[in-house]
């Protein structure tokens, strides 16, 4: 039984998928987020499309970091990840304009002072701003604060997303085909509209980056950021405080783990805009890691992922604070690549320049090929990794 699982934590959500499992799944199974007739407008050339997300337990390091070093604008970012695992998930359908966006905040009052909210909210509207430079346009129509100490032990951060969209202008990986390529973009490094270094650790994994990574001070001090009924031996295993400076002498563990999840929205405007008809597929490498586009690609087809980016700092340092092999970390965590955008190798240069302009780095991260069962095969490091 892996760390992760051990920590009552699932990275592929398998109890969920089963409970779901005999609702609507849209009007287009394999996009990427579900797609509905338009029920608020009746338009049967529009769709509906609604998306719930969060920053797990992302708020978590944010509260040590906060205790820690003082350094409350620490929750900006939270803001920014509970959006940003929204958006990103919509622009994988096509959608990057005109959304509402309500937010659902609950906290432990005795722990997470008003001035934390204020962060929250006003982290949120400066990223709608700063989206808004770029066309993106998300209007911020308020939600819910909740003040629930018996069921949140420090503060949830959560949203939700809504839009109407063209039918026509709909991603639906229905186009994804052998003979593909995947280009993949960092999810690491600084762009244009980042005002500092990414990590790329984005949203998803963090309980086991918490625990893998920060000692047992925190345990011991901060008994109120983990479950109780945790075997010890499972609890903040590793030897580092959130201000131990790693990687370089301007990054410390807290910066690094709590790096907001950067977004592709102004990447995917100007492709989505400009570029449609060439995108056969988007894949927001979330919950699953690299694993994720197994869920999204047709059926008779092999993913072949065999020049992914060289593996960022972050994540090498989980992996050495956790021992967790290579299989586990593709899993759980996107390993520097967090978008995969599915295209004819023609096309390929296009999608490629259009993010390096953005200052993102991408590359030909893979290739689908015809196959009697779905399947993946990951090669990285040295290591060849299957997925059926």
């Amino acid at each position: 039984m892996s760390l992760y699982a051990k920590r009552g934590v699932s990275a592929q959500k398998e109890e969920v998928h089963a409970a779901t499992q005999h609702l609507d799944q849209g009007l287009f199974p394999k996009a990427f987020c579900k797609v509905y007739p338009d029920l608020l407008g009746g338009d049967a050339d529009w769709v509906n499309v609604m998306h719930a997300d969060g920053a797990g337990t992302k708020s978590i390091l944010a509260y040590l970091y906060w205790k820690e070093t003082g350094d409350i604008s620490v929750w900006k970012g939270i803001a920014q990840d509970a959006i940003v695992m929204n958006l990103d998930d919509l622009l994988c359908v096509g959608i990057h304009d005109n959304i509402v966006f309500n937010s659902t905040i609950d906290r432990n009052k005795l722990l997470i002072p008003g001035e934390v909210l204020e962060q929250v909210i006003s982290g949120s509207q400066e990223l709608f701003d700063t989206l808004a430079d770029f066309g993106v346009n998300i209007a911020y129509l308020g939600g819910e604060t909740a003040d629930v100490g018996d069921v949140v032990r420090t503060v949830a951060v959560n949203g939700t997303m809504s839009v109407r969209w063209p039918k026509s202008k709909i991603v639906t990986n229905e186009n994804i085909a052998a003979g593909d390529v995947i280009v993949g973009l960092a999810s690491y490094g600084q762009s244009v509209y980042e005002s500092s270094y990414n990590s790329g650790i984005g949203s998803n994994g963090l309980t086991s980056a918490r625990h893998d990574v920060l000692s047992k001070y925190y345990a011991e001090h901060f008994p109120m950021t983990y479950e109780p009924t945790l075997s010890d031996d499972v609890v903040y295993i590793g030897k580092h405080r959130m201000t131990d400076i790693v990687m370089d002498e301007g990054h410390n563990v807290g910066q690094l783990l709590l790096s907001p999840t950067r977004t592709y929205a102004p990447v995917l405007k100007k492709l989505l805009t400009e570029n449609f008809d060439q995108i056969h597929g988007l894949v927001h490498c979330s919950g699953g890691g690299q694993t994720k586009c197994m869920k999204f690609v047709p059926e008779g087809v092999r993913v072949v992922k065999d020049n992914l980016f060289a593996t960022p700092y972050i994540f090498e340092l989980i992996q050495q604070c956790s021992g967790a092999d290579m299989r586990e970390m593709m899993q759980v965590f996107n390993m520097g690549c967090r978008l995969e955008i599915y295209c004819s190798e023609a096309n390929a240069a296009t999608m490629i320049d259009t993010a390096k302009a953005f200052g993102i780095d991408a590359q030909i991260i893979g290739r689908v090929e015809a196959s009697d069962k779905k399947m993946l095969t990951i090669e990285h490091a040295g290591e060849t990794i299957i997925f059926e």
